[in-house]
């Protein structure tokens, strides 16, 4: 039987009176791929940064497997759980420099040797570690977004659009390389895409949220032939 790594239970989310999530119950499976779908302005991205508290719940209940959320400390939460954005920021330092940062937050440091396992790991050689991480390609500062983020290490991985601006060539790469860390390493992914494709592809399980609201969720398979006709109207727009 399959683990939850973070369940939501009854949670909603609102500011100044109006809610962006409204009473969502789910659970996200450990070593699963789970891909969220949804126009924009769903709630996606605000029920990403609710997994490791960037952003606290108005009401209901988040578990981190099974301990209540708010009983866990900040610092510990955002090492299990990492996220990657779509416009991560890139220091202009290098390569070395920016993978160092989440060692340094925790008053620690990060070799050199250490650093290049982490970028081997995204499919970026030694060459990479001394360059100007503002002069790389979109493709290869995404990869640099993950690899910074796999410093902690985390079991957890928290994906917003990573791939939506990059070309086809690195949109593949980078598929490949959340993929393996999944099949190989066992992390937990959870990936807003707006590709339908891509969610298909390489989902688990999918959530369909719309206006706040949890309106499936299963199976990748079987969301996708849902005959539920908002997830349908949805699918067959392909967007938004």
């Amino acid at each position: 039987m399959l683990q939850h790594a973070i369940t939501f239970d009854d949670v909603s989310f609102e500011i100044n009176q109006t809610k962006l999530l409204k009473n969502i119950t789910g659970a996200f499976y450990k070593g699963q791929i789970t891909t969220l779908i949804g126009p924009s302005g769903a709630g996606k991205t605000t029920l990403l940064k609710l997994c490791n508290g960037l952003t606290s719940a108005s009401n209901g209940q988040i578990r981190i497997e099974q301990e209540p959320i708010e009983l866990i400390e900040p610092t510990a939460l955002r090492r299990k759980i990492g996220i990657a954005l779509q416009s991560a920021p890139i220091f202009k330092t290098s390569v070395y420099e920016n993978l160092t940062l989440p060692r340094k937050l925790q008053q620690q440091q990060l070799y050199k040797e250490e650093a290049l396992s982490f970028l081997q790991a995204v499919g970026l050689d030694e060459a990479f570690l001394m360059r100007e991480a503002t002069d790389l390609s979109g493709g290869q500062k995404q990869k640099l977004s993950i690899a910074r983020t796999l410093v902690n290490q985390s079991e957890v991985l928290l994906l917003d659009e990573i791939t939506s601006a990059l070309d086809p060539k690195s949109v593949r790469e980078i598929e490949e390389l959340v993929v393996q860390l999944n099949e190989k390493d066992g992390v937990t992914i959870i990936w807003i895409t707006h590709n339908i494709e891509q969610a298909m592809q390489l989902g688990h399980f999918t959530w369909m949220l719309k206006e706040g609201q949890l309106i499936e969720a299963d199976k990748t398979e079987a969301l996708f032939q849902s005959q539920n006709p908002v997830v349908q109207s949805f699918i067959q727009q392909g967007d938004e």
